[in-house]
């Protein structure tokens, strides 16, 4: 196995961005697709899986995908949300993908906010289980932004160094 795979899933795109910006900073040879469009991953030493938090979770594609992966891969997990960095909100999902990635190696971890759309934001407005996140997620719409994409490219320069170590 050989090479690094940039796998993302992206509605709005704003995990694309986050996805190629972690691209633009790997070494050859490497690979950037969206997650529907990945065949096989067994050519990869190294994946980094990139996709958009939906309703507090993981999108239903990427859960198939973790749990489609060989034993033994090393990965990375990104993603992008609405809610404020660090918060409960924005845990969760990491967590879950985490939790889904049983027969492979979790690396590192990164998300930052990405731009709601407008559609997202109506229905989940509705919902008074949503109501903390509705009052953060209009504070999202100029992300990702610079610092997000350098923080993601860093992101990815310490996971390479990670995944180069026994």
């Amino acid at each position: 196995m050989s090479g690094t795979l940039v796998a993302y899933f992206s509605l709005t795109g704003n995990t694309r961005k986050v996805a190629e910006a972690i691209y633009d900073t790997l070494d050859e040879p490497k690979v950037i697709k969206k997650i529907q469009e990945v065949k096989e991953a067994v050519d990869f030493s190294l994946i980094f899986i990139g996709f958009p938090v939906h309703s507090h979770s993981t999108p239903y594609k990427v859960e198939e995908f973790i749990r489609s992966l060989p034993s033994g891969i090393k990965i990375a997990l990104f993603s992008t949300h609405g809610s404020l960095t660090g918060s409960r909100l924005s845990r969760e999902a990491m967590e879950h993908a985490v939790s889904l990635a049983t027969k492979t190696k979790v690396l590192s971890t990164f998300s930052c906010r990405g731009e709601v759309s407008l559609e997202g934001m109506d229905v989940l407005s509705k919902s008074p289980e949503h109501q903390a996140w509705t009052e953060m997620a209009p504070s999202a719409r100029s992300h990702p932004d610079e610092h997000d994409l350098h923080d993601a490219q860093s992101f990815a320069k310490w996971t390479v160094v990670l995944a180069s170590q026994p």
